[in-house]
């Protein structure tokens, strides 16, 4: 989903500037009257980046979501790192609003400035520890980061929007490219932030090569079975609600069905799709899934079956075995 907003010339001037001066670290942005426009400037004290990042959470809000365009990589024409900072606590439409519009800040600004673009919900994110973590997750994506998988997809999204292609294009694994409807990105950006119920169900227009939605509803585990049509393929993202040692929790869980009688071509533009599919819900809509369930027909999943895959593990105590005594048994 496309928000309609664009960057202000206070923000494109704002970030000219601190590509070309070496006293800023980064800059702060928000929305506001239908554009992005810079909120704070991020003084820069020291050519190590960690070490300007105890100035940068004072300027964040926990309730307020935030644009942060930061200089990570000193002289490098591609040196920035754009992050979406969107709190828990921010209210819902703010949410939505900020999640939809993370694209046309990196777009506008020139997504060939941009190495990083980061998703976070809590400051502790962004201190040093916070960085630690995510340098190691991206070590351990190699060849190309998840951050980089991202950057690649707005460049497609940019040329496909200058080709005038409807809907925004999802980069699948190298297979196929794939486009995703207004109305889907809308209902995924709703059911991320609690909205239109715990069951989204999407399928793929294969003729069109389109993402679709098919629907949002509300169901209890026992009921998915019932919801989920069982002569059609469906990518189908349910807010698993249960308890774990007194503990409410409501993970998401993907589940993708296809069943037996689906066409070949079904098979395999689903099958190779998904991958991708699945990197862009986190990395370009902030959706973070919980368990991942490929089955033939909807009629596998039960209560039972997510009771199984949410299960703590218990940890099996092996006690001493005494020897057995040599000789005849």
């Amino acid at each position: 989903m496309q928000s309609g907003i664009t960057v202000s010339k206070e923000l494109q001037d704002a970030f000219k500037e601190l590509v070309a001066t070496s006293s800023q670290r980064g800059i702060i942005a928000t929305i506001s009257s239908e554009a992005l426009i810079p909120q704070h400037t991020l003084p820069s004290k020291s050519t190590d980046f960690v070490d300007d990042l105890s100035a940068l959470t004072p300027l964040l809000s926990t309730t307020a979501a935030s644009y942060i365009i930061l200089r990570r990589y000193q002289n490098a024409p591609d040196g920035y790192v754009a992050i979406t900072y969107i709190p828990d606590t921010a209210p819902v439409r703010q949410k939505m609003l900020f999640a939809s519009t993370r694209l046309t800040l990196v777009r506008e600004l020139g997504a060939e400035r941009f190495r990083e673009s980061l998703f976070v919900t809590e400051m502790k994110e962004l201190e040093k520890e916070g960085w630690e973590k995510h340098d190691a997750h991206g070590a351990l994506s190699a060849p190309l980061t998840e951050e980089e998988e991202n950057l690649k997809g707005i460049k497609e999204a940019e040329a496909e929007a200058k080709g005038g292609t409807e809907g925004r294009r999802l980069e699948t694994g190298g297979k196929l490219s794939i486009a995703t409807s207004t109305e889907a990105r809308q209902a995924i950006g709703m059911f991320r932030v609690g909205e239109g119920g715990n069951l989204l169900q999407l399928n793929i227009n294969v003729k069109d090569e389109t993402i679709e939605l098919v629907g949002s509803s509300s169901t209890d585990a026992d009921g998915l079975a019932r919801a989920i049509s069982n002569t059609e393929p469906r990518y189908s993202f349910f807010r698993y609600s249960h308890q774990i040692e007194a503990s409410e929790q409501s993970p998401i869980v993907f589940i993708y069905t296809c069943p037996a009688g689906s066409k070949i071509k079904e098979r395999m533009v689903y099958a190779s799709t998904k991958q991708g599919f699945l990197a862009a819900m986190s990395s370009d809509m902030g959706v973070e899934i919980a368990k991942k369930l490929e089955i033939s027909s909807p009629s596998e999943v039960t209560r039972s079956t997510l009771e199984e895959e949410f299960r703590p593990k218990q940890e099996q105590k092996q006690g001493f075995s005494r020897p057995k005594r040599p000789g005849k048994r």
